[in-house]
């Protein structure tokens, strides 16, 4: 489903107010739940999450982050609820499962290393262990206790921020910002905003890291898009992301189709699509990973409408997460050599 738009004005409005006193008792429920000790998985775990519901990021960061860790000679494992699939876990991701198993981000993740699912984070970190991980990625879970995190890093959009400051139901925070600031050691913001910029010098203040980055295709998928016309297709948490990075790369975006957060496609979505392309005489841009639950379903003498677009994160100053990393992992290693 998708967030109401009253989450994400700079200022409450009367619907946020009306909710308020739920948000204060829902946040305030996640800030005693994050101060809770958690398990150690035996290994390095770097935590990736984000402090409200909805996209921000975080499985592009995920991906770039077990990137990096394979360049310093790491064994990354992803470690994933799953979320919209059946499979409780703790189980490896393997070409037989498909998003209804494992949903549909543990496939992207997969596709790029090794991934567990579980719905008990301890359980899969112990299962990643025991398969070999030597620094577990933790897509998501920033507010969740049952396993201890040697980095947190919370991803914020910069367009977005922090919507309009209030707990969920009356805003998009999961717990107070003050109180996810305490469990959080570093933020990545990702693009440019004033909404952002505001997250990113209260996190200064609080003592936090800044890393910048933004969400780029790569040179040959924005050429490919550049002054073409599109369908833009996404089922994500911020729908109106997909369609920035399609500007950006100088797309002619004719419509506009924004389905709720992991949407579970259907034929009749497939072959809605198709017709409207059909009348528009255009192409149609979707996601990796709206393309997990499309592929499977798009006819294939359709194929060639049908347009993936992969994002990949750019750092604006690698080296100071390449910093970061190797100060955990060493002194990861240094607790681990104590008797």
């Amino acid at each position: 489903m998708r967030s109401p738009e009253f989450w994400w004005r700079p200022r409450p409005g009367a619907p946020a107010r009306l909710l308020q006193p739920f948000g204060w008792l829902y946040g305030a429920i996640t800030r005693l739940r994050m101060h809770r000790r958690g398990v150690s998985a035996g290994t390095p775990v770097i935590c990736v999450g984000n402090f409200v519901a909805g996209g921000a990021g975080k499985t592009p960061t995920s991906i770039a982050l077990a990137a990096l860790l394979r360049s310093l000679g790491e064994t990354p494992f992803m470690l994933t609820r799953g979320y919209g699939g059946a499979l409780a876990g703790p189980i490896e991701v393997e070409p037989r499962h498909g998003p209804r198993d494992v949903g549909d981000e543990a496939l992207l993740l997969a596709a790029q290393a090794r991934t567990i699912v579980a719905r008990e984070r301890a359980a899969g970190a112990g299962l990643a262990k025991r398969l070999g991980a030597s620094v577990i990625v933790m897509d998501d879970g920033l507010q969740n206790p049952s396993l201890a995190k040697h980095l947190r890093i919370a991803v914020v959009d910069g367009a977005s921020g922090v919507g309009n400051g209030l707990c969920v139901p009356a805003g998009p925070l999961r717990a107070p910002l003050a109180s996810q600031f305490a469990a959080t050691d570093a933020i990545l913001m990702i693009g440019d905003g004033a909404a952002g910029d505001a997250v990113a010098l209260a996190a200064q203040m609080a003592g936090l890291e800044l890393l910048r980055a933004r969400l780029e295709p790569s040179r040959e998928m924005a050429s490919r898009l550049e002054g073409h016309p599109f369908i833009a297709v996404s089922g994500i948490g911020r729908p109106e992301k997909f369609a920035a990075t399609l500007l950006a790369a100088k797309a002619k975006i004719l419509s506009q189709r924004a389905f709720g957060d992991h949407h579970p496609y259907s034929a009749e979505d497939v072959s809605s699509l198709i017709a409207e392309a059909r009348r528009l005489g255009c192409l149609i841009a979707t996601t990796e990973k709206d393309m997990t639950k499309l592929g499977p379903l798009w006819p294939e003498a359709e194929r060639e409408r049908l347009i993936v677009v992969p994002v990949a994160l750019v750092f604006e100053d690698p080296a100071r997460l390449v910093g970061l990393v190797r100060s955990v992992l060493a002194s990861a290693a240094a607790g681990a050599a104590q008797p």
